[in-house]
């Protein structure tokens, strides 16, 4: 089969490799239909994951049909069409059991190999480096789903395609970034990166309460977005300082709840910005943290800082004075999806989310790495570039 592979930074191929096969009998075979390029899929391909190998297949957003199951898959069948969580998830220790799936003890085979870097193993990710668990990933004809019946979930009938793709990872994870927030009717939430994770927080904060979203970004087609398809009030961080219009916007107070949906490669202003850029590059840190620096400061005494970009490992310069005097709560962490897959198809037929504006360039797989390319230079109003497979 075709796959989109990684060869080094910046370095894609379609390749053919080896079609999947049933290696144990919770795994499922799906023919993937959509698999669209996630915004922390360029921490990959510009090399701020370890632990990445040459032919290592990309993806971890996805769709399809089920053309196989295992001898012990019981909630699937072949034809059916499903979305797959992109957290891989066993169902059966402490952390899948109390729903907090990305924090599984059993579905990363390199779980020694984390343990180095994090001190313990966390969940299995498809298509995200060998630190994940090396599982290939869904940009390709057909991928293996370990674990089927607690990862792929079957499609309601009157759920389009381009709505489905995104309740596999940007969805969800935008929906926990609000709740892990607390966001409460009548809070002012802000929203730090208006790309998909970042719509779908803006969405998510509404529905749960909020009276007023305030996106922070700097490219102009996606504070559009934010404020026609997910109603926020925007902020131009190059254009504005920031922490100062917050504080015009909500009374001196501050934010109720500040979401960091950012991460690792954090662009701002000023001399902080080269300073990020250059520890960065000279491998003294391993991620720029001027967003969860702003969002620390801005939100309002007693707030909540929510964290769902991604990070690798150390940063520094936190102000840790301020998140203390402040009495700030700080969550993070990676989207627990099994958890909402089910409330998110009511919400998408409620119309309370609609992730559908976010498939702005769908594309055969064969034009992969120009999509990557076009979405990693945030051009011709990419919000999601999404890879269809072709045959």
């Amino acid at each position: 089969m075709q796959a989109l592979c990684w060869n080094g930074v910046r370095d894609l191929k379609v390749e053919r490799v080896d079609d999947p096969k049933i290696l144990n009998p919770r795994d499922a075979i799906i023919k993937v239909t959509m698999s669209s390029v996630c915004g922390s899929d360029l921490h990959l391909i510009n090399g701020f994951v370890p632990s990445m190998q040459a032919g290592d297949i990309l993806g971890h957003e996805f769709i399809g049909e089920v053309v196989e199951i295992g001898t012990e898959v019981h909630r699937l069948d072949v034809g059916d069409r499903v979305v797959v969580v992109s957290i891989i998830g066993c169902g059966e220790c402490e952390y899948c059991r109390d729903e907090r799936w990305s924090l599984c003890d059993n579905s990363n085979p390199n779980a020694i190999l984390q343990e180095k870097v994090f001190q313990y193993p966390t969940a299995g990710i498809f298509g995200y480096s060998h630190l994940f668990g090396g599982y290939a990933g869904s940009h390709a004809a057909y991928i293996r789903v370990p674990f089927a019946d607690h990862g792929a979930f079957k499609i309601p009938k009157d759920i389009p395609d381009e709505k489905a793709v995104f309740v596999s990872d940007g969805v969800p994870t935008g929906y926990m970034a609000a709740e892990m927030a607390g966001v409460k009717p009548g809070d002012i939430v802000a929203v730090w990166g208006a790309g998909g994770v970042g719509q779908m927080a803006i969405q998510s904060a509404y529905h749960l309460g909020a009276e007023r979203v305030i996106a922070i970004d700097s490219i102009d087609y996606r504070l559009a977005a934010a404020a026609t398809y997910s109603n926020a009030e925007v902020i131009n961080y190059e254009d504005a300082d920031v922490l100062e219009v917050l504080k015009e916007a909500t009374g001196g107070r501050g934010p109720d709840c500040c979401i960091d949906a950012v991460g690792m490669e954090a662009n701002s202003t000023g001399i902080a910005h080269y300073y990020d850029r250059t520890k960065q590059l000279l491998k003294l840190e391993t991620d720029r943290p001027a967003v969860l620096r702003q969002a620390i400061a801005a939100c309002r005494k007693g707030g909540t800082v929510s964290v769902v970009g991604v990070y690798a490992g150390f940063a520094d310069k936190i102000p840790l004075g301020l998140f203390l005097n402040k009495g700030l709560t700080m969550r993070g962490g990676q989207m627990h999806g099994q958890r909402y897959v089910p409330l998110l198809f009511d919400l998408i037929r409620q119309g309370r989310i609609d992730p559908a504006f976010m498939l702005t360039h769908p594309v055969p797989l064969s034009e992969g790495p120009a999509a990557y390319e076009l979405f990693n230079r945030r051009e011709d109003g990419c919000l999601r570039a999404v890879i269809i497979p072709e045959g």
